[in-house]
């Protein structure tokens, strides 16, 4: 079994209301099923309700043990936010791997700590192990199972993830702005991917500053025509749009959706709750070599 869940889509900060309900309002957070190994990409606000189905799953014996690897792409609010409540993170039978960039851990541990937080992450009985990553690393979790990694363009640094599982991939590269050309390191990253998980906070007008009056050039995000160009030219099966803007209802991520199946068919923007098995990604709108 190869599956991807989103938990949280939304990006910068959460977003609950009538106006995001079908999309989400939850802020990033992307649970990655990998035969009997869970990955966790970001643990934004979505982290919550991804640990309300651990404990259920643990209560029915239907999971025996909660035992996952984060991946943090960098260390902003949003992508943190829900670690604290996460249920699993105070059962003694839980085993947390957190991998990320420089100072993961003292990001985590400030997070959990006066003022802001009543409880020390030191005090948590869960067992919690650290590791930091960098540009071109990679982590062999099985003989099957591996995760790479490459540096991308927003302020303060950002990583993407490539998980490859028994012949499959899905990459993940959320908060990174384009260059004027498909950002080279990202294509690399995701040549030949089944799935390519992309920031497209942005809609080309207001990525350009013709609606709001403001350009985002330099704010660290992208639009979801960059997406198409980068799943373009490293020959991904589908794209995914992610890390939706605050600011946009359902309608207009809907008709930011509908934009990109013009261009490149198949594409879909994330939705909270939304589940995809890997192994029929390439089934469903895989391949198509549309020019962008």
């Amino acid at each position: 079994m190869f599956s991807v869940t989103f938990w949280g889509v939304r990006g910068s900060i959460a977003t609950p209301g009538p106006d995001t309900a079908q999309v989400g309002g939850n802020t990033s957070c992307v649970e990655v099923v990998c035969g009997q190994k869970r990955i966790v990409l970001d643990t934004g606000t979505g982290m919550r309700l991804f640990g309300q189905k651990l404990t259920k799953e643990l209560r029915t014996g239907q999971l025996p043990v909660a035992d996952l690897t984060v991946l943090y792409s960098h260390l902003h609010w949003d992508h943190l936010q829900g670690l604290p409540f996460f249920a699993p993170l105070y059962s003694p039978s839980s085993t947390l791997r957190f991998f990320g960039p420089k100072g993961v851990e003292r990001a985590l541990r400030t997070q959990m700590g006066e003022p802001g937080f009543p409880v020390r992450l030191d005090d948590v009985p869960s067992k919690l192990l650290f590791r930091e990553l960098c540009e071109g690393m990679r982590v062999d979790l099985s003989d099957d199972l591996s995760i790479t990694c490459a540096r991308l363009n927003h302020p303060g640094g950002v990583l993407a993830y490539r998980i490859d599982y028994q012949g499959r991939s899905l990459v993940y590269a959320t908060d990174t702005e384009h260059y004027s050309v498909p950002d080279p390191k990202l294509v690399r990253l995701a040549s030949g991917a089944d799935l390519l998980i992309y920031d497209a906070q942005y809609d080309d007008a207001e990525y350009s500053g013709e609606v709001g009056g403001v350009p985002r050039t330099g704010w660290g995000h992208s639009t979801f025509s960059e997406g198409i160009r980068v799943a373009n030219a490293a020959g991904v099966g589908r794209l995914a749009l992610f890390h939706h803007d605050p600011s946009h209802s359902d309608d207009h991520v809907a008709a930011i959706e509908a934009s990109a199946q013009k261009i490149r068919p198949g594409t879909f923007a994330c939705r909270e709750g939304q589940s995809l098995a890997i192994a029929s990604a390439m089934s469903s709108g895989a391949r198509v070599a549309v020019a962008a």
